[in-house]
């Protein structure tokens, strides 16, 4: 079948070389794509926003699959487009509607929904400019440190943890007068829970589910998890903590209630979610909802899983998951993302990259890269995530490193401690 992955990042990477693995796969398209996608089939430079170039797309090149990799075409209603397009309603398309991706477009839309289905979470309240000072009366109630989320989407920067009660009710008004924009004008003040957070995904086809490999995500920037929060410095799956008591309290308490309560609700989701956790104590509670795969775990899922990656697709699509069983391979996985001088704030594009060709014994996945002529090129923050698997958590991350240390780039980052609190 042909099939057309949505985006540009290390995640539309990761996927595609998974997806190019599958004796189901004739013809992979990647729209936009990156420098690394180009290797696995046609990148066609069009955003995912704009649906009727999408439509195109699918139509010229007789697509049978798309599989939506980022968040922003999917809060966008992109498969509801499909579902009302008498030309594209039978192509199969992953993701949830625009209702169900509300789940990640809107903290408050998501705490209401665990709220309903009795999913455990953190307390909050919802905070709008009528409402200001009823805010800062909650925050009062609460014991430091103070977390504050911009409702929408505001890419992966609407969160901030605040140490005082009067810089927190300071930047809650800063948020509702468009510190981050249409994102903030509902902030959700949500208690802090201390723990040790994880990143469990499953693919629901809006009545059964399969569990993918877990992973663990390393946001700051720097070494032992200082520094600015960032999209991901690297990954590590499995999460020892992550035993098999622990994950049957997930399945119970989490992934059951979600997904019945989207069938509850009638919901239409057939898709990726992401369930973002913190084991507080010996119990798991949601911190966020995503509804898509994350990035740079997917760098470590997808390697690790054993399965047709489209033939779970299909079955996602067609309704016929409760036949699936997931298997994975047994080794830990790591990756280590390299990125831009400056990163999370502001760094060069165009960089000349050099010696991809070398890496061994790991697997280079592009996040962001393009072509200036033959050249390939730096065209984001995260650069490349360089993944290996090994019996443990230090001989994966060790053979990354060193394949990491080959690839070059003027101001070349990256953390060399990833899974350093799990060792």
């Amino acid at each position: 079948m042909n099939i057309l992955i949505v985006g540009s990042g290390g995640r539309e990477h990761t996927l595609g070389w998974k997806i190019k693995q599958s004796p189901l796969t004739d013809n992979l398209f990647f729209m936009p794509g990156n420098a690394g996608t180009a290797a696995l089939g046609v990148n066609i430079n069009l955003s995912p926003n704009d649906f009727e170039a999408v439509k195109r797309t699918v139509l010229n090149n007789k697509i049978d699959l798309v599989v939506v990799g980022p968040e922003e075409p999917l809060v966008l209603g992109i498969v509801d487009f499909f579902k009302n397009d008498s030309q594209l309603r039978n192509v199969k398309i992953i993701g949830p509607s625009a209702e169900g991706a509300r789940l990640e477009g809107s903290k408050e839309y998501a705490k209401q929904f665990m709220m309903r289905h009795n999913i455990p979470t953190a307390r909050y309240f919802s905070v709008s400019s009528a409402n200001f000072e009823e805010g800062k009366a909650f925050l009062s109630e609460l014991n430091p440190p103070y977390v504050l989320k911009a409702d929408g989407l505001a890419a992966g920067k609407g969160v901030l943890i605040l140490n005082d009660y009067n810089e927190a009710c300071a930047e809650l008004n800063s948020m509702l007068n468009g510190k981050f924009g249409a994102a903030g004008k509902t902030v959700v003040i949500e208690e802090f829970l201390s723990g040790i957070e994880l990143s469990v995904f499953v693919l629901t086809d809006g009545k059964d589910y399969v569990i993918l490999p877990e992973a663990k995500d390393y946001k700051r920037v720097g070494e032992g998890d200082t520094g600015l929060n960032t999209g991901g410095m690297g990954a590590v799956s499995p999460v020892p903590f992550a035993d098999s008591d622990f994950m049957e309290k997930v399945t119970q308490r989490i992934i059951k209630p979600t997904v019945e309560g989207l069938k509850e609700e009638r919901i239409d989701y057939k898709g990726f979610i992401f369930f973002g956790l913190i084991k507080v104590g010996n119990d798991p509670y949601v911190i966020e909802y995503n509804v898509r795969m994350g990035d740079p775990e997917t760098e470590v899922v997808m390697p690790r899983l054993k399965n047709d990656l489209v033939d779970l697709l299909i079955a996602t699509a067609d309704t016929k998951l409760s036949s699936i069983v997931t298997h994975c391979d047994d080794r830990t996985a790591v990756t280590v993302v390299l990125v831009s001088g400056g990163y999370p704030g502001d760094y060069r594009k165009g960089i000349s990259v050099f010696n991809t060709e070398k890496v061994d014994g790991s697997i280079l996945f592009h996040s962001g890269t393009d072509f200036s002529g033959k050249q390939v090129v730096t065209n984001g923050g995260r650069v490349f995530a360089v993944t290996s698997l090994g019996r443990d958590i230090q001989s994966a991350r060790d053979q990354s490193l060193k394949n990491a240390a080959i690839v070059a780039f003027d101001g070349k980052y990256l953390r060399r401690d990833i899974g350093f609190d799990l060792v």
